[in-house]
């Protein structure tokens, strides 16, 4: 089941012993599992009914005596097994034969990266109890911006803005409810956010910055480049909401690539895409600089970084983004 859609549902379900919470955006799991602690203790009794262990250190036998155990202070137990991806591979054909068998009044959280859906233990537990907790596409994640703004900051969201939020930040959803928090209360009792609000208060200072990085790589200026994004970094800039001001411009580069080859002209491309009026030399210098030829992978360039950002590199943030800022400004040598 589709992570929002669970939320959504909330309580409307009858509550399963066993969830499996999988994918890659924790502030999913976070709000999939104060959902299920609500949902399973009630609102009254806190945490006291509640348990974390370890995936690599947990052992079936322990987990099990507690799930086995009558709950003292709370309707239920609720036991969550923290990175389990361990204790999954450990105890698998055990949970196949006890995912039937575990206790009404205890529910058990297995929190992990992948969820294959050719399992045995997959199908034994079923659709509903396997939650995913993958990041949404974007055009997915505007409209989850409004509704978040609406029903958790009480304030109004307009399309086009929440469309700039997440060009701006990126779509870890943690930080673009930290930001949609901010402008809540930056609008206050006027209660609308318009995309105005979004471009003064997150997006002023990261697009100059940006626009500055992206003038370096233009003019092949690798180092100068390097030394903007090191002065980000000291700051204390998070890594994906540059990546999200990186993408924004990537992306519009990338469509006036497209356009480009359809027979527009560059400077008309580039108005089609929405790059605004300042900065239109500077883009159509970029675009010459990328050629043809990278300007066609800088969609593919942008995911890769994202997925290495968030756990599919062993790279720090840090070097992955120097080095394709340097892939960037590097001079083309060809396909």
């Amino acid at each position: 089941m589709d992570s929002l859609t669970f939320l959504d549902r909330g309580s409307k379900t009858k509550l399963l012993p066993l969830y499996v919470l999988y994918g890659d955006e924790p502030f999913l799991k976070r709000q999939v599992l104060n959902s299920l602690r609500l949902w399973a203790l009630g609102s009254e009794s806190g945490d006291a009914g509640m348990s974390v262990h370890a995936g690599d250190t947990a052992t079936f036998a322990a987990v099990y005596d507690e799930l086995e155990t009558a709950p003292f202070f709370s309707p239920r137990r609720l036991v969550v097994i923290d990175s389990a991806d361990p204790f999954v591979t450990a105890f698998r054909a055990t949970l196949e034969k006890k995912v039937k068998e575990l206790p009404e009044t205890s529910v058990l959280v297995l929190d992990v990266k992948t969820w294959a859906s050719n399992t045995r233990l997959y199908k034994l537990i079923g659709s509903d109890a396997a939650i995913d907790c993958k990041t949404p596409p974007a055009a997915k994640l505007v409209s989850w911006c409004v509704q978040r703004a609406r029903a958790e900051h009480k304030a109004e969201l307009a399309n086009s803005a929440a469309a700039l939020l997440v060009d701006l930040v990126g779509q870890e959803m943690g930080l673009l409810d930290q930001e949609l928090e901010k402008l809540a209360v930056f609008v206050g009792t006027r209660g609308r956010i318009e995309s105005a609000d979004v471009d003064k208060l997150v997006g002023h200072s990261r697009s100059q910055d940006t626009w500055k990085i992206f003038d370096a790589i233009g003019a092949g200026r690798t180092g100068e480049a390097l030394t903007i994004l090191e002065r980000l970094f000291d700051q204390g800039d998070e890594p994906l909401r540059m990546l999200g001001a990186f993408s924004m411009q990537l992306r519009r580069l990338a469509q006036a690539a497209r356009l480009a080859q359809q027979g527009r002209t560059l400077r008309r491309a580039l108005e089609e895409v929405g790059v605004p009026h300042f900065g239109l030399q500077s883009a159509e210098q970029q675009l010459r600089h990328l050629g043809r030829h990278r300007a066609r992978h800088l969609y593919d360039w942008v995911l890769e970084v994202n997925v290495g950002l968030k756990g599919g590199s062993p790279l720090p943030p840090r070097t992955l983004l120097e080095r394709f800022v340097v892939k960037l400004a590097r001079t083309e040598r060809g396909p």
